[in-house]
């Protein structure tokens, strides 16, 4: 276990080094989206497009056309709601090779309502072309680049930035379409997205030493949905399953699992845990984590609900895999 800093922006610069075509757009959050270094070591393949998502997603989108490969970098909230529009009729509908990197998803920000964005898997699994995918760590924030790189259309990342933990083996790679097998066990499946992940994990280990066996998978390709990894793990539960999410049940993860379930004819009991039809506040993101029932302890007490027993586990019992990082170090107000 380990905490690394400011991961995408030296990976990028990195991986970048070999790939004159690849292009890097802002809209004036260059050094909150971690692409100050870029900017410095690749002047004149950085543009800084303002605080104007709408241009700069048909900016892209003209650039994709001559050849150029753009690396969208913003807040997750501004691609989706401020640039719809450009984003569907100037990308997503001609199927250009545009990469959109979303930062602050959910509550990874203390930004209020205008800054979470708590939907934007909802509209993005709804826009024909796209592909999308949602990091939970170091090692699959180094390796999404390369993932996504092959694809012939628009991918949208929800990325994360700041301090954060490496949770899987860099030796193990962010795989598209396939979820990463993190405990196996017949009684409860759980999938996990993101930042959910590492309350998945605190969880799934206490419950592992109360007897329950869990299979918990970590999901980061959430378009498409289709891994055949996951339809196996849904067929083989006991109790049921239960999707964690960083995102509202509406749209997200505990949908496409629905969705799947369905198409699938898997006749196994489902509970979603996310935003529940809500916005959040601006605070911590521990404090919204746990107000929202995201964390560790609220995944706890679902699964005492499924498997109908009592298991007696407190805060002090699930032992914290993550290290409490702080807040990126773009920004001193965390946005």
């Amino acid at each position: 276990m380990e905490i690394l800093a400011r991961v995408h922006a030296r990976n990028l610069t990195r991986w970048a080094s070999d790939k004159p075509e690849v292009v890097v757009l802002s809209a004036d959050l260059t050094s909150s989206t971690e692409v100050d270094l870029f900017r410095d070591t690749y002047p004149a393949r950085f543009f800084s497009m303002g605080m104007a998502e709408q241009n700069m997603l048909s900016w892209a989108g003209g650039m994709a056309r001559e050849g150029f490969v753009p690396l969208i970098h913003t807040f997750a909230v501004f691609i989706y709601r401020r640039a719809y529009d450009q984003l569907c009729n100037s990308i997503a509908y001609p199927n250009l090779r545009v990469r959109l990197f979303g930062f602050l998803p959910g509550v990874t920000t203390p930004g209020g309502a205008t800054h979470q964005a708590i939907e934007d898997l909802a509209v993005m699994r709804a826009l024909p072309n796209m592909t999308i995918v949602e990091v939970g760590d170091a090692t699959d924030v180094e390796s999404a680049l390369d993932a996504i790189h092959d694809i012939n259309g628009p991918v949208y990342v929800r990325m994360l930035r700041g301090e954060i933990p490496r949770l899987f083996a860099p030796t193990e790679p962010l795989r598209l379409g396939h979820a990463r097998i993190l405990s196996s066990g017949n009684d409860v499946t759980l999938l996990s997205s993101g930042i959910c992940t590492e309350e998945a994990m605190r969880a799934a280990r206490v419950l592992r030493a109360r007897g329950l066996a869990i299979q918990h998978l970590h999901v980061s390709t959430l378009k498409p949905f289709a891994d055949e990894t996951v339809i196996h793990a849904l067929t083989q539960t006991h109790y049921g399953i239960i999707t964690l999410e960083n995102h509202s049940i509406l749209g997200g993860l505990g949908t496409a699992t629905a969705e799947l379930m369905a198409e699938h004819g898997i006749g196994k009991k489902l509970t979603r845990l996310g935003l529940r039809d809500t916005f959040i506040h601006g605070a911590s993101r521990p404090y919204l984590m746990r107000e929202y029932g995201l964390d560790a302890l609220a995944l706890v007490g679902e699964i005492e609900k499924l498997v109908n027993a009592k298991l007696d586990i407190t805060e002090q019992d699930l032992d914290a895999v993550r290290l409490d990082a702080t807040h990126s170090q773009a920004k001193a107000e965390a946005l």
